[in-house]
């Protein structure tokens, strides 16, 4: 890392370490500058998230429901993803200017030269999950046997399951339907334990949850990045976006009842219920034992070597990268 970025990540730390009106969801233009002036002087940023809107996402959009964004000047226009959104392409070209994606994700981006850095880790603990039917008698990950599993096969979590548990006799195919979950008391799937379950308990099954980070591969989940260049430019602009977003999940996770009702409002196939269901499952993911509301999105060296050697152990990440360039700590380790 070069001086003027290193320069800037320690004064990014510094502001960090002193702290700690609602826009309708619209697509960016490509061809606009994604940072700019309004009208009023607020500074105008994107935020492109990595799905479409739900609890996932609850503390960012509390962030501008609850005024944290304008507080500090920023405009921020939330753009809704969806599968395969290439969230780590549009924050490193400048498309948008800050994004959320999973730890795997930044240094698989780093892997492949995206100028990307994590400023904040909202959900501490993995949410990631494969559900299998109660009725199946399956209560650890290395049961799942003689029986088939929908996951993304090529993903991180998946490829590290794959070298590291026995699956005998388990046929896995790509991602499906809940409704095949529903018809087939010997088949599993993957998911986020604050939505699928939830599904599946409201037409009638009873799943249980196997949580992936049992088996040691906990990404942080739904974090805030950029791109050390944004850093650099303007360290002042990350550190207000960070400090605010931070603000809205410490909301959040007190109470989401307003910011439900927002995120039901636009994405209607997110029922306030789901949501609720969703914030409650978050919450002990993201305040873990021994974790105060003012350690919300803190990340540790230790967490991010551990991330990158499982990367490097399943080829999906060199070991020779440097996690410091991978993130900014937002709380003491």
């Amino acid at each position: 890392m070069n001086n003027v970025v290193q320069f800037a990540f320690i004064l990014f730390a510094l502001f960090i370490t002193g702290c700690e009106k609602e826009r309708p969801i619209t697509p960016v233009d490509d061809s606009s500058v994604s940072t700019n002036e309004s009208d009023e002087g607020n500074t105008k940023v994107s935020l492109l998230l990595n799905w479409t809107p739900e609890a996932e996402h609850g503390g960012f959009y509390a962030a501008l429901l609850n005024g944290h964004y304008a507080t500090e000047g920023i405009e921020v226009t939330i753009v809704p993803g969806g599968k395969n959104a290439p969230v780590i392409q549009r924050v490193a070209t400048g498309q948008d200017t800050f994004g959320v994606c999973n730890a795997d994700q930044i240094l698989t981006g780093r892997n492949q030269e995206a100028d990307v850095v994590a400023l904040l880790a909202p959900i501490q603990d993995s949410p990631r999950c494969i559900m299998v039917h109660k009725s199946s008698g399956i209560t650890s990950l290395d049961q799942l046997n003689d029986m088939t599993l929908a996951m993304s096969g090529g993903r991180s979590f998946a490829v590290y399951m794959q070298k590291h548990l026995p699956l005998e006799n388990v046929e896995i195919v790509p991602y499906q339907p809940i409704s095949i979950f529903l018809e087939d008391k010997n088949f599993g799937q993957q998911g986020y334990v604050f939505s699928e379950p939830f599904v599946a308990q409201q037409n009638g099954a009873e799943p249980h949850v196997l949580m992936v980070s049992d088996l040691g591969f906990n990404p942080y989940t739904s974090i805030l990045f950029t791109t050390g260049d944004r850093i650099s430019s303007d360290p002042a602009l990350v550190e207000k976006m960070t400090s605010a977003s931070k603000k809205g999940w410490q909301d959040y996770l007190d109470d989401p009842t307003k910011t439900n009702e927002y995120i039901h409002s636009i994405n209607e196939q997110m029922s306030v219920e789901a949501l609720a269901f969703g914030a409650a499952a978050i919450k002990p993911l993201s305040l873990t034992e021994g974790m105060s509301s003012e350690q919300i999105g803190m990340m540790t060296t230790q967490r991010w070597q551990t991330l990158l050697d499982q990367l490097a152990e399943i080829d999906h990440a060199d070991a020779s990268l440097d996690i410091n360039d991978a993130f900014i700590s937002v709380a003491v380790e």
